[in-house]
């Protein structure tokens, strides 16, 4: 069957219908202290879920990419200067929630010298001061592999750095032509390294999506490069197309597979593998970093 004549979504992948009142007083939120989210840009099938829980995963530096990932509903194009007020926003939001552990990722901003590094510690630092032990999870660009800006963040000490790989290496010249997986492996490399060397317990994570393309091999080859490189949690999901110009869907995983591909991970040394159709990056991350000793 052609990726562009995939059948029609299995039962398993039919999302829950979205609102309520806890989900628009969610959005009402976010819109009043001017956030962006990425439940939202990136349409996660998950963001009635976790909206209606009280939880988001906020999005840094606007809603427009300088990449142009083929599998990404976020826009690439012209970006807005960085909002020095942000930081503090998020960190505001994080408190009025009553968040133990906040989740916060960003755009790719290769138009910034530091890629916008200091403007993701700044926001990890800001949640702290404003709400003292909460546990944060931060989902990082590659940065270009910069050692100095890649600091800068391990600096502010999150509870778990996550850097998505995102697919096979086979595929990012189709899925994300601006980047390269080895840069990405050496992102989490020295996470782990630095980690390691402060003697501070920062969990490494990173993500893939299946059913664009990849064969088995391919992802169990990719489950042993993220243990190499110093990776302790990984989600696995569904790949979902956001719309018809988006990279098409090969297949649809059945959930079977997931599981397989879950104790695969663990059997090579993964010390937690969320998988699952509906898993997106930020899926229980709370219980993650809570079940690995985490805030």
């Amino acid at each position: 069957m052609s990726p562009r004549t995939v059948a029609r979504k299995p039962r398993w992948l039919v999302m829950p219908r979205q609102g309520g009142e806890d989900y628009n007083r969610m959005k009402r939120l976010l819109r009043t202290a001017s956030l962006h989210t990425v439940c939202e840009s990136a349409n996660c099938p998950n963001r009635g879920e976790c909206f209606a829980s009280g939880t988001a995963t906020f999005l840094l530096m606007g809603h427009t990419c300088t990449r142009h990932c083929t599998f990404c509903n976020i826009p690439g194009g012209r970006v807005s200067a960085l909002d020095r007020g942000e930081p503090r926003r998020v960190a505001e939001t994080v408190r009025h929630l009553g968040l133990g552990f906040a989740v916060v990722t960003s755009v790719t901003r290769d138009d910034l010298p530091d890629g916008g590094a200091a403007h993701i510690a700044a926001t990890i630092r800001e949640i702290r001061r404003l709400n003292p032990g909460c546990g944060v999870e931060v989902l990082i660009p590659d940065l270009r592999g910069d050692p100095v800006a890649l600091e800068t963040i391990f600096t502010a000490a999150p509870e778990v750095l996550n850097h998505n790989l995102e697919t096979v290496p086979r595929l990012y010249p189709a899925m994300r032509p601006q980047a390269r997986y080895l840069t990405s492996l050496q992102v989490l490399r020295r996470a782990r390294q630095w980690s390691d060397a402060e003697d501070h317990a920062m969990t490494v994570k990173t993500g893939i999506m299946v059913g664009v393309g990849e064969t088995r091999d391919e992802v169990v080859q990719v489950l042993r490069d993220a243990v190499e490189h110093g990776v302790e949690v990984m989600t696995i999901g569904q790949y979902l197309q956001p719309t018809a110009t988006h990279h098409p869907v090969a297949r649809y995983v059945e959930p079977a597979e997931f599981t397989e591909l879950a104790a695969i991970g663990r059997e090579l040394g993964l010390a937690w593998v969320e998988a699952g159709p509906m898993v997106r990056s930020s899926y229980h991350a709370r219980e993650q970093s809570e079940a690995l000793g985490g805030s």
